[in-house]
């Protein structure tokens, strides 16, 4: 058994925790919203004890293969230009752009032959980290671009997200940042989440 793996996955897993209780906190507390913010509201849910669950369960072929295409449902949903946009429809492409990200990582890691879970999850992965050669001897997947190219893209939205909150250097911060600033918790949470998927995307699964 991998304890440096196990105990990466145990520390993913409380911080998707965390965001799940702040995410029900913010969403309870919500009140008047439509059926689009709901819907929403209950895919990123969805999405977070996925990722919670993911390192300590094992999904058939069949299972996976349903859970595959419901996240690639959402993040298409994400992506539906339904509603009227607050603040401009770029706006509203960039806030939800990430999320959309968010789901097609689910699918994309489910998707993947590697996916297993429990007993085997952890002997595969304890084998993988103790090679001779060590992780860097063979790539975690099957050399697909579709690995990188979603962890860097949610590595660049968590960066950006968690220090969006943060003082601007500048005497004159934009109205973008100050609002930002009025509401830190939401925009680490979001951050979180996607450093936590970018992180499990890279690991071996």
């Amino acid at each position: 058994m991998s304890t440096p793996l196990v105990l990466v996955h145990s520390l993913l897993t409380l911080l998707f925790v965390v965001v799940l209780l702040h995410g029900l906190a913010r969403d309870v507390g919500t009140r008047g919203t439509g059926f689009r913010v709901r819907a929403d509201q209950l895919l990123r849910t969805a999405m977070v004890v996925a990722m919670a669950a993911m390192p300590w369960i094992d999904l058939g072929a069949g299972p996976a293969a349903v859970a595959t295409g419901a996240f690639t449902g959402g993040a298409l949903w994400f992506l539906l230009p339904l509603g009227r946009p607050v603040g401009g429809a770029a706006a509203a492409v960039a806030h939800r752009l990430p999320h959309a990200a968010g789901m097609a990582a689910m699918a994309w890691m489910l998707h993947g032959p590697h996916t297993a879970a429990g007993h085997d999850h952890v002997e595969a992965a304890a084998a993988y980290v103790t090679a001779p050669d060590g992780p860097a001897a063979a790539p975690l997947h099957d050399g697909s671009a579709g690995t990188p190219a979603l962890a860097c893209g949610l590595l660049v939205y968590a960066l950006w997200s968690l220090t969006r909150p943060m003082p601007s250097l500048r005497s004159a911060a934009s109205a973008a940042r100050r609002a930002a600033a009025a509401t830190p918790a939401r925009h680490v949470g979001e951050g979180a989440m996607a450093l936590g998927t970018a992180v499990m995307l890279v690991l071996p699964h």
